[in-house]
């Protein structure tokens, strides 16, 4: 990478020559395209303009595109109305001297031309249960580690497991239960270091400490927390549904960020402006890392990761797009064991080596057909895999000297769909994922290093499963009035492992507009997912080598929810959601001649299990959500929501309702930010102080009781029940975010300080027997974490 970084640094260097022209006022272009959004049609006509500018408005030309120019920086909202569509207004838009703003703007198609439906980011959207995350808001908001994860705990039922990573429970779900989208297709856990924050640094299924899709190359998330649409399958608990970015494809233009999380350099551009066709690349390496190779110690820990993401895009002709993306990343986390003398907890006893790699590439074609039809065609292939090294520094414990744990998914899926607009008050979706699913999982352990290379090979013959992920999926959308709108559809999931592992879902929403601005909604749906590979690699309690795989079939879930939403003005809007999940076919561990039952339902790691798993277990999780938003707009922004709720799943041997591990019960978030803008006296630059905070309460999750007396003789955590009835004190933290921007005629500039737990709030992560300590202690999470980031656009 050393040739890499040369050549950026020299492009810098002679960059500045070319800044020191003579001073002119800043202004900059918000330009794009107008599409329908449902058979992505360029639209010819469309009204552009900004609210409250000076700026004129434009009209879109044969091709949908439109252009504004000479635009003051700062922040704007963009208006787009057209004949037949429901108007919109994109709030957020940042415009600043480095970049132009280049935006894909959707319109919805209507019976009539119905009231303004605003929305953040560049597409319109009613979908219940649904958020956009935009990737302007990563950057500002604080404590998200420019994860769009992180970001979604702001929003009602949404919660954190750990501050150290992005492990989410949606509406009282394990975090196993969400899903990872890129580019309309699920793909493997897309995280570094997955085994942040866990107990004994194992790896996680669905979450990490950062993810490995650099912000540069985000483009809108779409997160969906319950009762999905038909085209969405193989989850109960939630879609994190991530785009990438388009690159700008008529002039080039490049980032470099420097910060705590890493070093980023950016570049884009066309690669045929007569073509229209763009490029956008970014590599990132851990600022932790080049800490470490400069023999700076975090702990003993020495933790690194580096990321290479990139997507292409290439116009074809009547209308269609090909674009060929990637992103490949590796990350490790060493810990070194500490000389009897000076360990004073349980992990200073081991040394620990964790090394995980995690890759996706594939291609999308989009094709409109005619003047009602769409066809889109993907194929995505992703893959991870874990190894985790443990040696124990002390042999006397009756521990194995050696511990080797491995951990790798695949998923190679082809995605076909189809879309057709019967008339303008009736449409039709179907589609088929097909998905070449592979999972593989072992745990050697010994006297020493040398069983890995003695037993590896033979045991992952044995530990591993594959199938194929059969998804065909149809919805069906009618608008019968002006104000009442229809869906119904099916999914169908079958996973041939085994003949357990299939699942006809029905599918159902209706909407109602009782006035402008003003929505009533219920949705429904079943829905299934696969489990984990260590559910299917789990043996029998009775100690034969049969797998249980051939009998283990999916999660289920019945969603029910009802919305109501109020437009309250152009940049704002209220929110309220009750919803009911019901569970049921989860797998349960029947644990020894006591018969308790483990839920796979409370998992976080991937861990691996000896027992009598069988599909018979329920739980439900309830609950009545608010949100209210206001995007920036007058110079402010704010986000307050919260929750009320419950989780649960039933105990057969008791005939009784246990709370599960995640059973919170309530939620608190309050998200707000203020700017203010200066302009320099001869107009030669502009300045935006920037101050974010977050304040969140929420309610403690559950762990189970340890057996102090038992865990001292056995030397390690031993539980005295599997029920999680220990409440975990309740949550508080604060985060503060502050930035500086300065736009010079030809480029811009961004400083900014993170101040995460800005009180250093001593938040419990989990109870654990410490063998150094020779008691029961309390691990908490992430203290005070300041975040200092230098970022330049050109």
């Amino acid at each position: 990478m050393r040739p890499f970084f040369t050549v950026a640094f020299l492009s810098f260097i002679l960059s500045l020559f070319y800044f020191n022209s003579l001073a002119q006022t800043p202004t900059q272009t918000i330009r794009g395209v107008v599409y329908d959004a449902q058979q992505w049609q360029p639209l010819s006509g469309a009204s552009v303009s900004l609210r409250g500018g000076t700026v004129s408005g434009v009209i879109t030309d044969e091709q949908g595109r439109f252009r504004l120019t000479n635009v003051p920086l700062g922040r704007h909202q963009v208006s787009v109305s057209f004949i037949g569509y429901e108007s919109t207004v994109i709030n957020e838009v940042l415009v600043e001297s480095g970049k132009e703003q280049v935006l894909e703007i959707r319109l919805q198609p209507g019976a009539t031309q119905l009231g303004e439906a605003t929305v953040s980011g560049a597409r319109t959207d009613r979908t219940i249960s649904a958020e956009h995350i935009t990737a302007e808001q990563v950057l500002r908001f604080p404590a998200t580690y420019l994860d769009p994860a992180r970001l979604a705990t702001a929003y009602a039922g949404v919660v954190n497991t750990n501050d150290q990573a992005n492990n989410i429970s949606v509406r009282g779900n394990s975090p196993n239960s969400l899903i990872w989208r890129l580019e309309g297709v699920e793909i493997v856990n897309p995280n570094h270091l997955s085994n942040a924050g866990t107990i004994g640094d194992r790896p996680t299924a669905s979450g990490g400490g950062v993810n490995i899709l650099s912000a540069q190359l985000l483009g809108t998330t779409r997160f969906m927390t319950g009762a999905f649409s038909p085209e969405y399958g193989n989850t109960i608990g939630g879609v994190m549904d991530m785009g990438l970015r388009r690159g700008n494809n008529e002039k080039h233009e490049f980032t470099a960020q420097a910060g705590l999380i890493g070093l980023d350099v950016a570049a884009e551009g066309p690669i045929s402006k007569a073509k229209g066709s763009s490029y956008i690349v970014n590599y990132r390496y851990s600022f932790t890392g080049l800490l470490g190779a400069m023999g700076v110690s975090f702990g003993g820990e020495d933790i690194r990761f580096q990321d290479l993401s990139f997507n292409l895009v290439f116009p074809t002709r009547k209308g269609g797009r090909f674009t060929v993306f990637g992103v490949g990343g590796t990350s490790r986390n060493d810990f070194t064991a500490k000389a009897d003398s000076e360990q004073v907890e349980d992990k200073d006893r081991y040394s620990i080596y964790y090394k995980s790699r995690m890759g996706v590439g594939g291609f999308t074609f989009t094709q409109p057909l005619g003047q009602r039809g769409l066809w889109k065609t993907a194929l995505v292939i992703s893959a991870n895999r874990n190894d985790r090294d443990q040696i124990l520094a002390r042999t006397s414990t009756g521990l194995p000297a050696y511990q080797f744990d491995y951990n790798a998914n695949s998923r190679s899926s082809l995605l076909n769909s189809f879309s057709y607009r019967l008339s303008n008050r009736h449409r039709l979706q179907a589609g088929v994922y097909l998905t070449r699913w592979y999972g593989a999982q072992l745990y050697l352990g010994g006297d020493n290093a040398a069983v890995k290379d003695q037993s590896f090979d033979e045991v992952l013959d044995e530990n591993h499963i594959n199938g194929w992920l059969i998804e065909p999926y149809v919805d069906y959308q009618w608008q019968p009035v002006d104000r009442l709108t229809i869906n119904a559809g099916l999914h169908y999931n079958h996973f041939t492992l085994n003949s357990a592992s299939r699942s006809l879902e029905p599918r159902a929403s209706v909407q109602w507009e009782a006035r402008p601005g003003q929505t009533f909604s219920l949705a429904y749906g079943l829905h299934s997912q696969t489990q984990q590979p260590a559910v299917y690699l789990s043996f029998p309690a009775n100690g034969t080598d049969k797998l249980i795989s051939d009998h283990v079939g999916f999660t289920k879930a019945h969603h029910w929810v009802l919305n109501y939403t109020r437009q309250l003005s152009d940049a704002s809007y209220f929110k309220a959601e009750a919803y009911w999940q019901q569970l049921f076919d989860v797998p349960v561990l029947s644990l020894g001649s006591n018969q308790e039952n483990y839920a796979v339902l409370n998992q976080i790691n991937t861990d691996y299990m000896i027992g009598n798993l069988t599909n018979t277990g329920s739980a439900r999780n309830r609950g009545v959500e608010l949100t209210y938003q206001k995007y920036l707009s007058k110079s402010y922004y704010l986000l307050a929501s919260g929750s009320v709720y419950s989780s649960q799943y039933y105990r057969m041997t008791t005939k009784t309702w246990y709370s599960t591990r995640f059973d919170g019960r309530f939620t608190t978030n309050l998200t707000g930010g203020k700017e203010w803008q200066r302009k320099s006296s001869d107009g030669s630059n502009s300045r935006i102080w920037g101050v974010n905070g977050r304040i969140s309460y929420l309610g403690g999750f559950r762990d189970r009781p340890i057996d102090a007396a038992l865990s001292v003789q056995q030397g390690y955590t031993v539980y005295s029940s599997q029920d999680y009835n220990v409440k975990l004190p309740d949550y508080f933290r604060t985060d503060l975010r502050i930035y500086w921007k300065k736009s010079k005629a030809r480029y811009s500039r961004t400083l900014s300080l993170d101040l995460q737990n800005l009180t250093s709030a001593k938040n419990a992560a989990y109870f654990y027997f410490d063998a150094v300590q020779g008691k029961v202690v309390r691990k908490n999470q992430l203290g005070l974490l300041p975040i200092l980031a230098y970022r330049w656009e050109f």
